[in-house]
């Protein structure tokens, strides 16, 4: 990509194809979220959008939020997490660190401590491992909010917990007992 904006607006791009609408460009996601390579790139270019392998492997590299990967051969590309659509993405179920961060928008808070966190239309409630990211999650909702998770405790009351290749933590819900402020 020619520049930092061109790649931001690439990732967008590719979030939305391959996280919840690949039909708007006519590509095929398996049951485990891959789409072939040359199909995405073909696809794109069909639907106005500047895209090469150079530039879509350099994207995947640098992105500091590994949202992308190839498989072994390089041939097949999906997102790593976050999708609304019904994909298998083959992780195991995994014992997380005792605390986890969840970052939302202030507005919010008063009803996550009613309800606690739902997956709503993803597969799974996104968690980190360090305040910094949770705050830059919540900031895109506004100003930012970061409940710290007993994700330890919900892991021995047998809640699963999955761990994305990227290093996000994954689980069907988080009960509000489980949040602290």
């Amino acid at each position: 990509m020619a520049n930092d904006s061109g790649q931001v607006n690439l990732s967008k791009f590719l979030t939305l194809v391959l996280r919840h609408k690949p039909e708007m460009i006519g590509i095929d996601l398996d049951e485990s979220g891959w789409t072939e390579v040359s199909q995405l790139i073909e696809k794109s270019i069909q639907h106005g959008i500047e895209i090469n392998y150079e530039n879509l492997s350099a994207l995947v590299a640098a992105s500091d939020k590994k949202r992308f990967a190839f498989d072994e051969t390089q041939t097949k590309i999906r997102a790593n997490q976050g999708h609304s659509l019904d994909v298998n993405l083959g992780y195991a179920p995994k014992q997380p660190p005792e605390i986890l961060y969840h970052g939302t928008g202030a507005q919010f808070v008063a009803s996550i401590l009613l309800t606690g966190l739902d997956k709503r239309k993803r597969h799974h409630v996104h968690l980190s491992t360090d305040i910094e990211t949770a705050i830059n999650v919540g900031q895109r909702r506004g100003k930012p909010f970061v409940f710290t998770v007993l994700a330890g405790q919900m892991f021995l009351d047998k809640f699963e917990f999955f761990q994305s290749e990227n290093g996000v933590w994954l689980t069907e819900s988080v009960p509000a007992r489980y949040l602290k402020q």
